[in-house]
């Protein structure tokens, strides 16, 4: 493996890790929870991180990376290498990139988990399957949360890690939300929303929104309602990206794309009927599951490498 990459995934609830030849093919894979609740969080994860890779590379002892990917959540500013805010796991303008680049004497590739996730996305899952370059897409995650991945004439748009903020932009019937906003995307239309409203209007405690779609293949109407308000509340916020971004595609990933077409086919046609003159994008799954972040990690690794070479 000539040269490889060091490359790491940061969410709120786990870090995923790996190596990558100069393919993109990824190596020694492992998942551990994020390390959380400590005094000093930038601090704490990347003397995480930095045990992460001594563990790879001691799996593989004649392996010199040349340059290291780090996507994490929250709020990213990728041009200066900062961590502008996460509310899970509590940095607030932290210079990760620097500090992490410190930490591995090497290059450092830095980027937002879901707007390099939905970059790989297009160049390695579902964009590439469409048979033309798609220069106008969103990356839409809906799990636990809701987050989007912009791309507008062939540039990920950021905004200085502002945009794609979908979770928390207003829709008919949203509720109170922990962010102190009322009425955003994620209180409704995430998969957590789907559990929670669920349990609370049924007196049925469920895990997540796999039981709500099996409770609605079952016949429980109250179940069938809270799916069907999900999917009006996503649909009406693609329908608002229709009218200003105008997106080829839709790319739906997180742990609520499993349902597949239980939740594309009338999300397709929800969308479709909020339309008139704007061009229809296609709605199509996210193909690289998992992996998605840590091919984006490829990516920015590889950017890193190029830019130190």
């Amino acid at each position: 493996m000539n040269p490889p990459y060091l490359l790491f995934d940061v969410g709120g609830t786990d870090i995923k890790s790996a190596l990558a030849d100069d393919a993109g093919n990824l190596m020694g894979i492992r998942r551990v929870p994020t390390r959380r609740g400590t005094p000093n969080p930038a601090e704490s994860l990347v003397e995480q991180l930095h045990g992460l890779g001594a563990e790879l590379l001691a799996e593989t002892p004649l392996v010199r990376p040349e340059a290291v990917g780090l996507l994490v959540c929250g709020i990213v500013d990728e041009a200066q290498g900062l961590g502008v805010f996460s509310a899970n796991l509590g940095w607030r303008d932290a210079p990760l990139r620097d500090m992490a680049s410190n930490a591995f004497s090497l290059p450092v590739g830095f980027g937002h988990d879901v707007s390099t996730a939905g970059a790989a996305e297009l160049q390695f899952g579902a964009g590439a399957t469409l048979g033309t370059k798609v220069r106008n897409a969103v990356m839409l995650v809906i799990g636990t949360g809701i987050a989007a991945a912009l791309f507008v004439d062939g540039r990920p748009l950021s905004a200085g890690g502002y945009a794609g903020e979908l979770g928390h932009s207003a829709v008919p019937g949203g509720l109170e939300c922990p962010c102190g906003a009322h009425g955003c995307l994620e209180t409704i239309g995430s998969a957590g929303a789907i559990a929670k409203r669920y349990s609370l209007a049924s007196g049925t405690q469920v895990r997540g929104a796999r039981e709500v779609l099996e409770a609605m293949t079952a016949g429980d109407p109250i179940a069938a309602r809270i799916w069907d308000e999900a999917i009006e509340a996503v649909a009406f916020s693609i329908a608002q990206l229709c009218a200003s971004i105008a997106p080829e595609v839709v790319i739906i990933g997180g742990g609520l794309a499993q349902a597949g077409e239980a939740l594309l086919e009338p999300l397709r046609r929800s969308v479709r009927s909020k339309l008139s003159y704007h061009r229809e994008p296609l709605i199509v799954p996210a193909q690289l599951g998992e992996d998605a972040g840590l091919r984006g990690a490829f990516l920015k690794a590889r950017e890193a490498r190029g830019a130190g070479a």
